[in-house]
């Protein structure tokens, strides 16, 4: 029997599902995420994904779920038991991650930072990892790769958004690469200001750690935004679009041999 592992990250814009069969990442698929959605309803979407692929759900061994949108936690879950007939792991309280926290309090911490920390693990520490999602968030393993904090700013989607939703003069326009650096009218300037600005707050805020770390720390990078910004810093830093699902497979895959 084909052993395939399904992650699912439930973000607040996107639902991200992914399938492994052993370490590989074989395809991801994104599905908007509707707080009013049912349990029958993805059943659904996740039949027209499976099929679509040709994947048959007896082949479908294990499953994990990552959520910061509590509507959705539970719908998921009851969807994954209906078409798989598997309980579905749901990262949080009393699962094993890996992952040594630091923080004030460490049940404010969401999952998703949680399996960011896990994947990034094999980086040599410090590291830094930077999502570029609905919000910009920035978190940081010291030397020993304890997640010690970090820095949450707003997204780029949502800054411009509330920017020209806000502005009567300000038109709305498409998120693309400035085709320059000084904007010569009011569309360019948004994108000048809205991508390189990005860049340059990530570059701030990277030297800012490093001088509190007093180290040099290894810099990654995950989020729908992240391709089209970090190319625009002057660090180089590594990309990894998948974090959150590679950091779930790992988790499960340390969940299955405690309970094995």
């Amino acid at each position: 029997m084909v052993k395939i592992l399904l992650a699912i990250d439930a973000g607040n814009t996107n639902i991200k599902l992914g399938l492994f069969e052993g370490e590989e990442l074989k395809f991801t698929f994104r599905l908007a995420t509707v707080r009013t959605t049912t349990d029958d309803e993805y059943v659904l979407e996740f039949f027209a994904i499976l099929g679509a692929h040709s994947i048959k759900t007896s082949d479908i061994t294990g499953c994990i779920i990552s959520s910061v949108v509590p509507e959705v936690t539970q719908p998921l879950k009851s969807a994954v038991k209906k078409i798989l007939g598997l309980n579905a792991i749901v990262l949080g309280a009393g699962i094993k991650t890996g992952v040594n926290i630091k923080i004030d309090d460490t049940s404010t911490i969401g999952a998703d930072f949680i399996a960011q920390c896990a994947a990034a693990q094999e980086y040599s520490a410090p590291c830094i990892i930077i999502s570029l999602g609905t919000a910009t968030t920035m978190l940081v393993l010291d030397e020993n790769k304890t997640m010690i904090g970090g820095a949450i700013a707003p997204g780029i989607s949502i800054s411009l958004n509330a920017l020209t939703s806000t502005s009567a003069l300000l038109p709305s326009v498409a998120f693309e690469l400035p085709k320059k650096t000084i904007g010569t009218n009011t569309a360019d300037c948004l994108r000048s200001g809205v991508v390189l600005g990005n860049a340059c707050m990530l570059d701030g805020m990277i030297e800012k750690f490093e001088s509190a770390l007093g180290k040099r720390c290894t810099l990654v990078a995950t989020g729908g935004m992240a391709s089209s910004i970090i190319g625009n810093c002057k660090r180089d830093i590594i990309l990894r679009e998948d974090l959150v699902l590679e950091g779930l497979r790992k988790i499960f895959a340390k969940n299955q041999k405690s309970s094995s």
